[in-house]
């Protein structure tokens, strides 16, 4: 076997994990971007003021937010299921010593503490866990694109053949779901009157990037013969053009489907597919060519796993828009994010619940075809994750307000309501500060330019994969290569970031 032979085989047969296992995945960043926080805050604590070095807030961003995800999702692997506990605990340890130095002065018991907290106003243009969700989602899939390629990665975390639930294939459909959320349809104000197909004219112009960039990752993988896994997308196909298909599609339903139904179109979508999936040979076609033996005769047949899909990730844009549309709703106070936390719950039970009725009533998860299941499961977890950043926003805001004069980048700006005296040791944080800090923030700096990050990742694990025999590496050299790689992504997006530099013009 050739080289490209060994490495397609190596990625390809793959059955997945347990949910369980990926849950316990999932809270990992939520986890690592609390003790950043809190770290944070201690720090202000002991010098009575925030940290202000660029220098060590890149430092600390990259050792806490990022390197945590690297080391478990190679050779922390078999011990995945400790690591949220570590590191919870050591959370715990951190609140607990930024609550004693602060309770002296507070004078107040803890239950009083939190009943003023819960008055607190949150500023309601902003809500940090969706910057937060797109950052990680982007972040762990640039992780995840090189990593696969080492033999320190599990095969079970990498996408599965045709049945199963691997962490990248989640990774796919999180794409989707943080795309939605701050797409044109949940952004535009519901009192506006625009033209109904407006934002599909803005769509088309928005989503040539994509197409560019599909177009080149297509010449490319070809022109160097350069190792692609098949049964994914097709032979021309690939995520690029998922994307863009999938925005434009939900465009034009959603301009002529009122916006605040779009969970019962994307609820028709998903079920039709799957009926379609159940009852006709569409499936078999999918799995198997045209013939039932693979063929990739035509340009239907060759990309039939691309194109048929789209029909899933439609279901879970157009459900993720409703999600968007629902956190957008103007909530400003500690309380009311307490209730949505409620509603984030009982979706992600309910939709939990689905999920092990659709895979005993029609088929497991399958992220090839992009079923029922397959969407139902995206949207469990990926609305757990959102609900764990959200928590942990709040976690942060109740921290800080507890230390006078401390900040944490890319956490809600607070603003105590006016009936509310300064009390009990909760301080409101200056915005001017927090708009300073901002520009320390590895979270902003990727978040200014995504489509950037996600593409500069995709050309460096190309360069790393041509440079490099990843398939015998040793595990010192494959951290060392990860590391490396990730810090270089974060370093030039930084560096971009505080020349307030946004590669955008489309």
């Amino acid at each position: 076997m050739s080289q490209k032979q060994l490495k397609e085989a190596f990625i390809s047969n793959l059955n997945g994990t347990s949910l369980l296992e990926i849950s316990a995945g999932l809270s990992l960043p939520p986890l690592c971007l609390l003790c950043r926080g809190l770290l944070l805050i201690l720090y202000c604590l002991h010098h009575g003021k925030p940290l202000s070095s660029r220098k060590y807030s890149l430092l600390l961003d990259f050792l806490v937010l990022v390197s945590p995800l690297l080391f478990s999702c190679t050779v922390l692997s078999p011990v995945i299921f400790y690591i949220p506990v570590i590191l919870a605990a050591f959370c715990a340890g951190i609140f607990s010593k930024i609550y004693s130095r602060t309770k002296r002065e507070a004078r107040a018991p803890f239950g009083q503490i939190v009943k003023e907290f819960q008055k607190v106003c949150l500023d309601p243009e902003c809500i940090p866990a969706i910057t937060v969700f797109r950052v990680y989602v982007n972040v762990l899939t640039s992780i995840s694109i090189l990593a696969v390629d080492f033999p320190q990665y599990p095969r079970r975390y990498a996408k599965a053949e045709t049945y199963g639930t691997g962490a990248m294939d989640l990774g796919v459909g999180a794409f989707i779901f943080g795309n939605a959320l701050v797409c044109p349809e949940v952004r535009q104000k519901p009192h506006t009157t625009q033209p109904r197909f407006s934002s599909l004219a803005r769509q088309v112009f928005a989503v040539w990037p994509l197409i560019s960039l599909g177009v080149g990752r297509l010449l490319s993988v070809k022109s160097i013969e350069y190792h692609e896994h098949t049964s994914e997308y097709g032979v021309h196909w690939n995520f690029f053009f998922t994307l863009a298909l999938v925005r434009l599609a939900a465009s034009l339903l959603l301009a002529v489907f009122p916006r605040h139904k779009a969970w019962l179109v994307a609820l028709a979508v998903a079920v039709l597919y799957q009926l379609l999936l159940s009852t006709t040979s569409l499936k078999m076609f999918i799995l198997h060519g045209s013939d039932g033996r693979g063929s990739r005769l035509g340009f239907l047949d060759a990309n039939r796993e691309g194109l048929l899909s789209l029909l899933g990730y439609l279901a879970i844009y157009l459900a993720s828009v409703q999600v968007g549309l629902w956190l957008l709703q103007g909530r400003s106070s500690v309380r009311s994010w307490l209730e949505a936390l409620r509603g984030l719950a009982l979706a992600v039970l309910v939709l939990s619940v689905l999920l092990q009725l659709c895979q005993a009533c029609t088929e497991p998860v399958s992220r090839r075809l992009a079923n029922l299941p397959f969407c139902t499961w995206v949207l469990a977890h990926c609305l757990l994750l959102l609900g764990c950043f959200v928590l942990t926003d709040l976690t942060l805001v109740f921290t800080k307000l507890l230390v006078k004069g401390s900040s944490v980048p890319c956490c809600w700006k607070v603003v105590l309501p006016p009936d509310s005296r300064k009390k009990h040791g909760m301080e409101a944080e200056p915005v001017g500060r927090q708009d300073k800090l901002s520009q320390l923030c590895l979270i902003s700096a990727i978040n200014k330019n995504q489509l950037l990050f996600f593409l500069l990742a995709n050309v460096m694990t190309g360069a790393v994969n041509i440079l490099i025999d990843t398939m015998h590496s040793k595990a010192a050299f494959t951290l060392c290569i990860l590391h490396l790689y990730m810090f270089f992504n974060c370093l030039v997006m930084y560096i971009l970031h505080a020349r307030n530099i946004v590669l955008k013009f489309w």
